[in-house]
């Protein structure tokens, strides 16, 4: 927005406007002339907003820099609309002095030159999807087995290495279980053999006492045949019942 001292670049101030944020804008004060050009700039809302510098002087053929920062806000105004305004006063200055009021008081007859500039809310910038990045480097990630689950399918990662320990766990559990019905039945056969033999002792004691009325070699190694046989019939049952589970 030219004037005749001062050219103001960018002609409006625009605020990617986000809330509980402070943001700033940037005004460029070009004087193109050969004098010294003194600006000051005002506000509708002074609260709201932070000028600096908000009065200077820029030098022939040069320019400067006005920054404007927009305090934090807790809510946003209707349709993100803004009634905000911002008024640049420039005049020329006899020299590169300090700036004082009364060079902008027009009662005074000076040439007052004004630029009225609005103030807009735009969307801030968005920041790159985390998902498309994700994506681009996942090249080698393990790829998602499909599972079907009720008649949805679900994406699960395959994990060999919990699987494999999960099986060889209960194999040793498994073998642990086994172990122990081998000891136990051991022990119920060593049982079983002591007491046969006490049985025998007692029978050869019963024949050498009442003579012909005992019990014969054979029928007493038939006795403990069968009794062997049933306890490997029980222990094999055992075993297969184990390995079978």
């Amino acid at each position: 927005m030219p004037t005749e001292l001062l050219s103001i670049q960018p002609g409006e101030l625009k605020f990617p406007f986000e809330l509980k944020k402070q943001i700033s804008s940037s005004l460029r004060l070009v004087n193109s002339t050969d004098n010294y050009v003194a600006f000051k700039v005002k506000t509708t809302s002074p609260k709201k907003y932070c000028v600096r510098p908000n009065t200077g002087i820029v030098q022939p053929h040069s320019s400067a820099e006005v920054t404007v920062t927009m305090q934090a806000q807790r809510e946003a105004p209707p349709d993100m609309q803004c009634k905000d305004k911002f008024l640049v006063q420039s005049v020329i200055a006899p020299s590169a002095k300090e700036v004082s009021q009364e060079m902008f008081n027009k009662e005074e007859g000076r040439d007052v030159h004004e630029a009225k500039l609005k103030v807009l809310y735009v969307s801030p910038p968005q920041p790159p999807s985390p998902i498309t990045e994700s994506n681009e480097e996942e090249g080698n990630s393990p790829k998602a087995s499909p599972v079907v689950d009720n008649g949805e399918r679900h994406h699960l990662l395959a994990d060999p290495v919990n699987q494999t320990a999960k099986t060889e766990s209960e194999w040793k559990f498994k073998l642990n279980e086994t172990k122990a019905a081998l000891n136990a039945l051991t022990e119920e056969r060593n049982q079983a053999v002591q007491q046969s033999r006490s049985f025998q002792q007692e029978l050869q004691a019963y024949k050498s006492g009442s003579g012909a009325g005992g019990l014969t070699d054979v029928q007493k190694a038939q006795g403990f045949s069968f009794l062997f046989v049933i306890l490997v019939g029980l222990l094999g049952m055992l075993v297969g019942y184990l390995l079978g589970g």
